[in-house]
């Protein structure tokens, strides 16, 4: 999957590490990683409410990205801030006032991340919400992107989409289709 998405220069390669997930990956494979030749592609970290000590251990030096996936405070993000690695945040959106919540994080997180409230591949952010969002440079969306509608996604101004279950083999969590993968990347190409 690793080499796949390098191949295809893919900007970002995410690492889930939360055990409840089905796509989270052993600690022992962080080295395993440290083998490819990245080029220009970046890891990211991908982590729900992580220790320091966590980051300390495993993120420092081998992520270039932490993506913060939980209930982390306002300190805590400062804190992972300082630690030297880059940071997004990601905001669940589920109703309006879901929205204002990015502001608490905007000028200590290096991005922001919109994403649904479900790692269900079939939810999305609710459309009358999607169009309320903030767009920009800092600003990313998740939750429920596929090949079927990221022409509509690839339009709404945000300036990177992150993808997992849409590019997942059908009835398998956590393992990508690299058909997927590949054919992704030749229609945004195409854009």
């Amino acid at each position: 999957d690793v080499q796949t998405c390098i191949d295809q220069n893919i900007f970002m390669l995410g690492f889930v590490f939360f055990k409840q997930s089905p796509r989270n990956i052993d600690l022992k494979e962080i080295n395993t990683l440290k083998n490819y030749n990245r080029k220009s592609s970046l890891y990211v970290s991908v982590c729900v409410n992580p220790t320091n000590e966590f980051i300390k251990e495993n993120i420092l030096g081998n992520f270039d990205y932490i993506q913060l996936h939980g209930s982390e405070t306002i300190e805590q993000v400062k804190e992972i801030n300082k630690m030297g690695i880059k940071v997004i945040k990601a905001i669940k959106i589920k109703e309006q006032k879901d929205i204002a919540l990015y502001k608490n994080y905007e000028d200590i997180a290096d991005l922001i991340l919109f994403d649904s409230t479900s790692m269900e591949k079939s939810q999305s952010i609710p459309k009358d919400l999607l169009l309320k969002l903030p767009k920009g440079e800092k600003f990313g969306l998740a939750g429920a992107i596929n090949l079927e509608n990221i022409e509509e996604y690839s339009q709404l101004g945000f300036n990177f989409l992150d993808l997992s279950s849409g590019l997942e083999k059908e009835n398998l969590k956590g393992y990508k289709d690299h058909l997927k993968i590949k054919s992704f990347m030749d229609k945004i190409n195409s854009l």
